[in-house]
């Protein structure tokens, strides 16, 4: 999940240069949404793998 929010932070990268507002504002939302569900999931997953035997 974390390679996907990367890819589409460097589509909107890539898009700002080019001058596309629209789609480099899409691709940043989206990778500010999978950066953010990454980190929940990796926090909810560190809490919760942690029991004992």
């Amino acid at each position: 999940m974390l390679s996907w929010a990367l890819i589409f932070l460097i589509v909107a990268i890539g898009a700002a240069v080019l001058g596309f507002s629209g789609i480099a504002g899409t691709a940043a939302w989206m990778a500010q949404v999978l950066f953010v569900l990454f980190i929940i999931l990796f926090l909810v997953s560190l809490i919760f793998g942690r029991r004992g035997p």
